[in-house]
């Protein structure tokens, strides 16, 4: 019986049912490699499969259960939740060690993880995630210290080209179709290391053809790909690259590539929400106080997006990508918090001056809360100088204002105010 159903798209019909099938990940499975050990020993930790999509982590997954001829049960994180983790954790507790795969865990909420914890601590599941998101940041630390993170990479453009061959080698439907390879770039380009997307959208590629022989070329691929197929996958790694070229580029103050990437985005059906939503953290993180109307800026469109909506949003949308990245830059404010955040890490708990607490009873104004304080207004030009960290962090810098006009008017307030405590 078949691994998986063979009534499918060409990328299911093309699934392993061996590992000795897998193409790829050589540096996890081929031979001496960490998986092929652990297989060969017949031991397998719990783990995260992190990589882009198309690479071959669900496929993966079911060949090490398959290979070790253990119970496999799958969940999505999209359309589980604690309940159906839980139902698999109290089978696996009644048989032998059962493998878990969970496609997208990036996708669980906190609780959802910590339902996996005690299984997978006592060993009644051995846990495989799966993940397009690095899970330092999205799988919580409690069950990330319980797993082996394993990175697995894009195919090659010779493992790309090997899965087409093999495809008309094993596939009925494609031998009887006479396909000649004669130019295969535009489809290896298109694909992006996705195996697939590359065996999906050669399958629409022939059966875009009439006539009985099929010649490949690569102007034959594009005019398919222009129906939005392969330009860009809006759930996919070239997501996550677009926004990433998207964002560079305001960063970098180059209008012209900025809104080039804005273009390709709408263009591909992305979420419009999603473009003003980054927006409004790059005003902050990468303008900042060197431009405090940016922030304003695409807080209103982030509205207006909104409650316009496509198409006219798209206007909305050039003009505060022209208007950032045209704009001057400071990441001041975003290395202060960064710089902030990690002394509460290190120095944990310190305690508050005496002067800045509240003291709203007797017995916390006898313990001398709020003594000593000086109310700012009440001196001329509202200020006036007095210790506002704790102790241990008297005269500490955070905040270095950037080197553009308006932070140099900050700076130079600051100094006159403050003397030697913000001469950087």
């Amino acid at each position: 019986m078949s691994l998986f159903h063979t009534e499918a798209p060409l990328a299911e019909r093309m699934r392993p049912l061996t590992l000795a099938d897998y193409v790829g990940q050589a540096h996890l499975v081929g031979e001496g490699a960490v998986l092929k050990r652990a297989l060969d020993s017949g031991v397998l930790p719990s783990m995260i499969l992190w990589g882009p999509p198309g690479v071959g982590k669900t496929t993966l997954a079911a060949l090490l259960a398959h290979t070790l001829k253990l119970p496999f049960f799958t969940l999505s994180a999209i359309s589980s939740g604690v309940k159906e983790v839980r139902d698999v954790i109290e089978r696996a507790k009644s048989s032998r060690k059962t493998i878990l795969f969970i496609d997208e865990i990036h996708r669980f909420s906190k609780s959802q993880q910590d339902a996996l914890l005690g299984a997978v601590e006592k060993g009644y599941i051995i846990l495989i995630g799966a993940t397009t998101e690095n899970p330092s940041f999205e799988v919580n630390r409690a069950l990330l210290s319980r797993c082996q993170v394993y990175t697995l990479q894009g195919l090659s453009k010779e493992e790309l080209t090997f899965l087409l061959t093999e495809a008309l080698r094993r596939d009925p439907w494609l031998k009887s179709q006479s396909v000649d390879l004669k130019e295969t770039s535009a489809l290896l380009r298109l694909s992006g290391g996705d195996a697939r997307k590359l065996l999906n959208l050669f399958e629409l590629v022939v059966q875009s053809v009439n006539d009985q022989a099929v010649v490949l070329t690569d102007d034959l691929v594009m005019q398919v790909a222009q129906s939005k197929v392969a330009l860009y996958d809006k759930n996919g790694e070239q997501h996550y690259d677009i926004i990433s070229a998207f964002i560079k580029s305001i960063r970098g103050s180059d209008p012209n590539a900025a809104v080039y990437w804005l273009a390709r985005m709408i263009e591909g059906g992305e979420d419009l929400e999603f473009i003003a939503r980054r927006l409004v953290i790059l005003a902050s993180e990468d303008v900042g106080n060197a431009n405090p109307t940016a922030l304003v800026m695409a807080s209103s469109a982030f509205e207006a997006v909104r409650v316009i909506g496509f198409p006219e949003s798209r206007i909305i949308l050039s003009q505060v990508t022209t208007y950032l990245a045209s704009s001057a830059k400071s990441n001041a404010s975003y290395m202060a918090i960064n710089e902030a955040q990690a002394l509460v890490r290190e120095h944990g708990d310190l305690e508050i001056p005496l002067h800045l607490r509240n003291a709203p009873t007797k017995l916390m104004k006898e313990l001398g809360y709020g003594k000593e304080y000086q109310y700012a207004h009440n001196f001329t030009g509202n200020f006036v100088q007095q210790e506002y960290m704790p102790e241990a962090l008297k005269g500490k810098k955070l905040y270095n204002p950037g080197k553009n006009a308006r932070e140099e008017e900050l700076r130079n307030y600051l100094k006159r105010l403050w003397g030697d405590k913000y001469q950087y």
